[in-house]
């Protein structure tokens, strides 16, 4: 796979030419972007300059976060509160994000989705507010091991990094995620399924597969 050194801003401009051309392969009329990388990657960062990008090009985006989508804590924990299997297997709510995000987007949903369900900090429920996604209009789901559950994305966006880059750039009290993270590169093979694949070992010289 050949990666080409590109900066943040031609990156950023590339891809939402990009996204202003989707056609959903099921029909729907809101494409679902995912920017799919562990949070020292900061899909989080790639998101805000894209749905600016967008936005400045007229195109209503919604924007989740898929931390903002974990079970309660009594349920992460379970295991213990440093379990990587856990971590990587039934902290995401998977069934709530197709529930509250990606059925109402499906060809006749309502396009109502629910931009955030928990607080992952405080563990209580956001109470956002429902937001209404017209035609046209994208989803932004940006976090951490995004593929494997069979969401519908349009495009798919994978910030990689490799192993020794992730450890260096993740802290301390975080981690005992990074085996979760070697067993997503083992079982998903989240490079190669993505529709760009994005390398990050050093945030100021990305390159990519354009």
């Amino acid at each position: 796979m050949r990666l080409t050194p590109v900066t943040w801003e031609r990156l950023t401009e590339a891809v939402v030419d990009r996204v202003l051309e989707l056609k959903p392969d099921d029909g729907g009329e809101r494409p679902r972007v995912a920017i799919d990388g562990a949070p020292a990657a900061r899909p989080d960062v790639l998101g805000e300059a894209l749905a600016q990008a967008l936005r400045l090009r007229g195109r209503p985006v919604v924007r989740v976060r898929a931390q903002t989508y974990w079970r309660p804590a009594s349920q992460r924990y379970e295991p213990g509160r440093h379990d990587s299997d856990a971590y990587y297997e039934r902290w995401l709510d998977n069934g709530a994000l197709w529930r509250e995000v990606f059925d109402p987007l499906a060809p006749g949903g309502t396009g109502r989705v629910l931009p955030s369900l928990r607080d992952p900090v405080t563990d209580r429920a956001t109470r956002a507010g429902y937001e209404e996604l017209p035609p046209g209009g994208v989803l932004l789901l940006e976090g951490a091991l995004l593929q494997g559950y069979g969401f519908p994305f349009d495009l798919c966006i994978h910030l990689r990094m490799s192993g020794a880059a992730l450890a260096r750039r993740t802290p301390e009290d975080e981690r005992w995620t990074l085996p979760a993270y070697a067993r997503y590169e083992q079982e998903t093979a989240p490079g190669e399924s993505a529709d760009v694949l994005v390398h990050t070992d050093d945030p100021r010289h990305p390159a990519w597969t354009g």
